[in-house]
């Protein structure tokens, strides 16, 4: 498939590429070689393959959700180096 140069400055300006004329023969035979490589894959057979979401087979890495110990507000506080009642008390960012 042949691309005019009418036609690569049509995608260039869709794709926001700005191509000087002295591009455009160069832009016309890459892309042309784009677009026959295209037709050639449509061409393969693909009977019976069935469509793949990932190349390789994924498992699960999820572990079981289980309740477990959690810190008391006087552990969870313990090194916090100032606090206001049950919170961590930062200095302010914008002035007091």
């Amino acid at each position: 498939m042949s691309l005019s140069a009418d036609e690569v400055r049509q995608v260039a300006d869709l794709a926001r590429l700005e191509i000087s004329d002295a591009d455009l023969e160069p832009m016309a035979r890459q892309l042309s070689a784009i677009l026959d490589y295209i037709n050639q894959l449509q061409k393969v057979n693909t009977d019976g393959v069935e469509p793949l979401a990932h190349a390789l087979e994924l498992h699960d890495v999820f572990r079981e959700d289980v309740t477990g110990h959690s810190l008391s507000v006087e552990e969870a506080l313990a090194n916090a180096p100032a606090r206001k009642n049950d919170f961590y008390r930062v200095p302010p960012v914008f002035g007091e």
